[in-house]
């Protein structure tokens, strides 16, 4: 979704929308519409800049990334 660049879906994070807020799915349990992205900063930042969100999860208006950038963050560190 946010460098657009295609790979298999084991490389990918599946994301959420709960209560209008973006969530990781790292297990790909959650219910509701899915959208995918690669597990890096840099592509969570580009999709954001493309405003892709909102047409990925085809919900309208901007949506809190808050708690997707913090679980990224988090990742980062753990490293």
């Amino acid at each position: 979704m946010g460098c657009r660049v295609r790979t298999a879906k084991s490389d990918l994070l599946r994301l959420v929308v709960i209560e209008g807020s973006i969530a990781p799915d790292p297990h790909g349990r959650l219910p509701g519409r899915g959208a995918s992205l690669h597990p890096d900063l840099a592509c969570l930042e580009l999709a954001e800049r493309r405003r892709a969100f909102p047409r990925a999860f085809r919900l309208p208006g901007p949506l809190d990334v808050s708690a997707l950038r913090h679980w990224f963050e988090s990742q980062q560190d753990g490293l």
